[in-house]
């Protein structure tokens, strides 16, 4: 009987003379020539070029610290209110009995589905000087009820924008908890609330410091909202001081200069994942199967939880909504809300304007070449460094998965500078090389999932009956998570099509994005036409939930 460790070592065939070439070898060398192009060549070019700080004085002339402090503050505060507000969520939605919870998860995860500076437009609509409820509160109090711009409005809308995030990590930890511990201290004598917080909270850590720790990274380079909401306020923050250099046109070598930003944003960033890394390793992991929670009962404080929780999802989804569609459909900012004041005229400007038929042209390219480089790159990645034994493989992982600690704004810059040698500067596709960087990993842990929990078992019977290794991989590992890669593909392509922070920096004449474009139209003054065409960016958005959902239910 011939055993597993004997099928992996056999050759697949003997030859009379010499060695027969490996055709995995080819794959995996011609995979780490696309890693290192992809993703070593950027960053390492951002790092050469930044890490001289030959231009350190001059930016602290600038402030730099004081943007360095407004970023790392922002990002901070907001991941932190983020990850409580996910934390109450999960533990309100998935553990008790809160009335309506199911339709609640969706409109409050909602957010995921609109990009960060479409919120931005549609909150200020709400809590801008002009907006409905400021008016509504001077017109009724005397003055205005609070003024989202400014540094408290980042903090604000950056937790609306992320919280999304760290409720889906918190929440398949929550999953992941037996059920039976807390019936322990259930037994002890402690109430479900003291069961929960003495033994659900403690083993939830682990999982709040890498929401804390991926929320505050993907917000500390956020660009769209610090733009919209901070610097009318001169709030600056590091993605924000970016943007002034490349646009300015009076800085001497400014992509030196925004390269020692993209250092510095670096350097953060890796702090903060070290930081978790040293943390976490503190926490002790459960092993062993999940038994089923005892649910929740809320008892007299369901109903007034209940009201309370629908008010706090419907104030943070549905209102901005509303918002948007009420700036769409009036003439002009601060006209008064009537019947004969509703129009379409900006929703018509919006559509039919040179520069958004460009945008939508140009994000639905990008968007599904993009997904479709993700999803061959990441299946092929996927299926080497999980299905053959390698001492790179650990390498190539690492590789792979650094983009999703490193800011978009430091992968932009890497790609600004590569796009001066490279023939790509002023088109589409250095737009596209940045999401492929930014977005590979996505591809790469979703084929990653299915393999790792899979036997071998296949790919040794295809061995035996006399396929080559390649072959072997091919018809099984990669045949058989090429649904997975799909959906990865599809989730690459979704995201893309809502980025800002890297294509504001990497755009040119005649390659803009929707999202380029509405930030255009809004910095241009045209708030009715930017509020339009953020509002059918909302709606498609939305309707895709709604279309999800639908299907789920029909299964």
């Amino acid at each position: 009987m011939t055993s597993s460790a004997d099928l992996r070592t056999r050759p697949a065939a003997r030859m009379p003379s010499g060695r027969r070439a490996d055709p995995v070898l080819g794959v995996r060398v011609a995979v780490w020539v696309f890693v290192a192009a992809a993703i070593i060549a950027p960053l390492a070019t951002v790092v050469a070029l930044g890490a001289n700080g030959r231009h350190i004085g001059q930016l602290l002339d600038d402030d730099i610290a004081g943007a360095a402090i407004n970023s790392v503050v922002s990002a901070g505060c907001s991941a932190l209110f983020a990850v409580v507000l996910a934390t109450a969520m999960a533990l309100f939605l998935d553990r008790t009995d809160l009335p309506g919870r199911g339709s609640l998860r969706l409109i409050m995860l909602s957010p995921l589905l609109i990009p960060p500076f479409v919120g931005a437009i549609a909150w200020t609509g709400l809590l801008g000087p002009s907006g409905m409820v400021n008016r509504f509160w001077t017109d009724h109090v005397g003055g205005p009820l609070w003024n989202i711009y400014g540094g408290d409005g980042v903090v604000f809308l950056l937790t609306v924008h992320s919280y999304p995030m760290a409720y889906l990590i918190i929440s398949t930890a929550l999953r992941r908890i037996p059920g039976d511990l807390e019936q322990v201290a259930r037994i002890g004598g402690a109430s479900p609330w003291q069961a929960m917080h003495t033994v659900t909270i403690p083993l939830l850590r682990p999982a709040l410091l890498a929401a804390f720790t991926l929320t505050a990274v993907g917000n500390l380079a956020d660009f769209g909202i610090p733009a919209l909401v901070g610097l009318p306020e001169r709030y600056t923050t590091l993605s924000t001081m970016v943007y002034r250099y490349i646009q300015s046109g009076t800085v001497d070598r400014p992509l030196e200069v925004v390269s020692t930003i993209g250092v510095a944003l670096l350097a953060l960033a890796v702090l903060a994942v070290v930081t978790d890394r040293g943390l976490s390793r503190r926490h002790r992991q459960l092993d062993g199967a999940v038994t089923a929670r005892r649910q929740i009962r809320l008892g007299r404080a369901r109903v007034p939880a209940g009201v309370a929780a629908w008010v706090v999802g419907l104030g943070l989804t549905v209102l901005p909504v509303l918002a948007l569609a009420t700036q769409a459909l009036l003439p002009a900012p601060g006209v008064p809300l009537t019947w004969d004041n509703l129009t379409l005229d900006s929703m018509v400007a919006a559509v039919t304007a040179p520069g958004t038929s460009v945008g939508v042209k140009n994000s639905l390219i990008l968007a599904v070449g993009a997904g479709v480089v993700c999803a061959v790159a990441g299946l092929a990645i996927g299926v080497l460094t999980t299905r053959t034994r390698s001492r790179d493989n650990a390498g190539l992982d690492l590789t792979v998965m650094l983009p999703q600690a490193v800011p978009g704004l430091v992968i932009a810059v890497g790609w600004l500078i590569l796009g001066r040698y490279t023939g790509l500067f002023d088109t589409r596709w250095v737009i596209l090389c940045a999401y492929v960087t930014a977005f590979l990993a996505v591809v790469v842990q979703a084929v990653r999932a299915p393999l790792s929990t899979t036997s071998e078992s296949l790919e040794e019977v295809a061995r035996t009956s006399g396929a080559s290794r390649l072959r072997a991989l091919r018809d099984v590992p990669w045949a058989m998570t090429v649904p997975a890669a799909v959906t990865g593909g599809v989730l690459v392509a979704v995201t893309a099509v809502r980025e800002l922070t890297m294509s504001v920096l990497l755009v040119a004449p005649g390659t803009q994005t929707l999202g380029v474009s509405i930030f255009n139209l809004q910095q241009a003054g045209d708030y009715n036409a930017a509020s339009a065409l953020s509002l059918l960016v909302a709606l498609v958005g939305i309707a895709g939930l709604g279309a999800v959902t639908a299907s789920r239910a029909a299964r």
